[in-house]
């Protein structure tokens, strides 16, 4: 679901953009956004061989080798692969967890993944603000808890948060994700956005989630 809501959340993208997708995993977000949107171009950048392999997979069964290309690599190396200021958006799904906390999965591709042990927040910040155009942005899903860490490692790379919506499971808990939107050298402007709700009380998926969901399909 992460996915999803972020690709919605990046919807907005502009036509002919050159996107790029740090850590995409099997590639589920640059699929979606190369149906929901007219961009020209998405790389996807994932260092787990195992995983790239699956996601060259997915672009040839969804037909998508003319818009989604992806490279074996970590992304701390982007920048002697690509020049500065190269793309239109960067979207990112990144590991949710600092390294030295949580419990930590036996499985070491899950542990890549959920655990900040290849890369982290302030990385993703760093490559994001050396490879995205002046006033284009950056579209990231995380988790409310680190969102001082985020917004401090923003900040630090000149990228201006510009929108936050928090996700909630249902209307009467606690925020589980939070996307956030980032333009680098935007003028300080935050927009709160109403909050997403996934669950009504009875278990089914809210309207918008199914909106959402019904776009894919």
């Amino acid at each position: 679901m992460d996915s999803v809501i972020l690709s919605d959340f990046a919807k907005e993208i502009k036509k002919d953009a050159k996107v790029l997708d740090l850590g995409t995993g099997t590639g589920i977000i640059s699929i979606l956004l190369c149906k929901k949107t007219n961009l020209k171009e998405i790389i996807g950048v994932e260092i787990q061989k195992e995983v790239y392999e699956m996601a060259k997979r997915s672009i040839q069964l969804n037909k998508l080798e003319d818009k989604f290309k992806i490279i074996n690599e970590d992304l701390k190396n982007l920048s002697k692969k690509f020049p500065s200021n190269s793309f239109d958006a960067i979207v990112s799904n990144p590991p949710y967890k600092k390294d030295n906390t949580g419990l930590k999965n036996d499985n070491n591709t899950k542990l890549i993944s959920r655990h900040e042990v290849m890369c982290n927040i302030d990385d993703i910040a760093k490559v994001s603000s050396y490879l995205l155009k002046t006033n284009s942005s950056l579209y990231i899903v995380h988790r409310p808890d680190r969102l001082v860490d985020i917004m401090e490692a923003l900040k630090k790379y000149k990228l201006e948060p510009k929108n936050i919506r928090f996700i909630y499971p249902k209307i009467n808990k606690e925020p589980n994700l939070v996307l956030i939107k980032a333009t680098k050298c935007g003028k300080p402007f935050l927009k709160i956005e109403r909050p997403l709700i996934v669950y009504n009380e009875d278990g089914t998926y809210t309207d918008e989630i199914l909106k959402i969901y019904n776009k894919e399909e």
